[in-house]
């Protein structure tokens, strides 16, 4: 039954992510790439949608820590306290490089397929063969 309990708590979360990044516009690369154009027509819009998220994962990081076990887990999931390593960072400016090219990153684009986007549907393929390439590389 726990594990029914936390797949629709799953289905509900990632349903209501997914829904939130429609309704702001989050799916559409023109927007985000808008707001990278800091030098052009400049679009806020993202710093606003940041700005919500993290008037919600702050609280809900400080409840969680604070709570310590979850309802529907044996442990929390959170990172551990400590400096970011190389490998973080490496993946850090990746997905960064990434996002400002093409205005999508993973989040987005599996809620951009919902929507149509046939420039999600070449992302997420690119995204997946960049996952299988450094699965086989870091498998050495």
């Amino acid at each position: 039954m726990k594990a029914m309990a936390r797949l629709l708590v799953s289905l509900i979360a990632g349903g209501l992510f997914g829904a939130g990044l429609i309704i702001s516009q989050m799916v559409n690369p023109a927007r985000v790439l808008g707001f990278l154009d800091v030098a052009g027509t400049w679009d806020p819009t993202l710093a606003f949608v940041l700005a919500g998220a993290l008037a919600v994962s702050v609280p809900g990081h400080w409840l969680v820590r604070r709570i310590g076990t979850p309802v529907l887990d044996r442990k929390s999931h959170l990172p551990p306290p400590g400096r970011p390593d190389r490998r973080l960072i490496a993946g850090a400016v990746l997905f960064g490089i990434g996002w400002g090219l093409v205005g999508f990153c993973p989040g987005p684009a599996l809620a951009a397929l919902g929507t149509g986007e046939a420039k999600a549907f070449g992302f997420l393929a690119a995204m997946a063969t960049g996952m299988w390439l450094f699965g086989r590389i870091a498998g050495r």
